[in-house]
């Protein structure tokens, strides 16, 4: 052992500190390192990048989601003439008579729906621009819609006897 390193338990001087680390002494001027050559730029492909398929699949869905919105509307817009048809296909000869309120109802329900539809929509362009999954948005979305659309459906069918008679005692098919 030499004697003119500090010893265990003693300090060193900042100059030993930095001569044992490899640095140079403090008063030495920094060496400023020379600026990079400059590299030459990556060629850019000629073909846009593909989507992923989870993208795809997303906009497949939101498409689907936009038909389903579109087609729905004359049905909400009239929807005493479609519950009177629900009544028929469950095999019922009444008559739908709560109009006001399917009228209301109706409105109500199409403004959920398009609610649900543009929320889905921003919901998935988000995680799409973010470059997250998102192809499960548009079916959530529709769960949840529809989920609301059918509460609301369902205000003006409970309120007309038609309905309440039918749910209460089916008919003999």
């Amino acid at each position: 052992m030499s004697m003119d390193r500090p010893q265990y338990g003693e300090y060193a001087t900042p100059e030993e500190q930095r001569a044992r680390a490899g640095l140079p002494p403090i008063e030495a001027e920094p060496v400023v390192p020379a600026p990079a050559a400059p590299q030459p730029a990556a060629p850019q492909s000629a073909a846009p990048a593909r989507p992923s398929a989870g993208r795809l699949i997303t906009l497949v869905l939101l498409g689907v989601g936009l038909f389903n919105v579109l087609s729905a509307i004359p049905n909400f817009l009239n929807l005493s003439v479609t519950l009177q048809l629900s009544l028929k296909m469950f095999g019922s000869d009444a008559e739908f008579t709560n109009y006001a309120a399917a009228k209301n109802w109706g409105v109500i329900a199409l403004v959920v729906l398009m609610a649900g539809y543009a929320a889905t929509i921003w919901f998935s362009v988000r995680r799409m621009r973010a470059a997250r999954s998102s192809w499960w948005v548009p079916l959530v979305g529709f769960v949840v819609t529809i989920f609301a659309v059918s509460l609301c459906m369902s205000v003006p069918m409970m309120g007309d006897p038609a309905f309440t008679e039918l749910f209460q005692a089916p008919p003999a098919g």
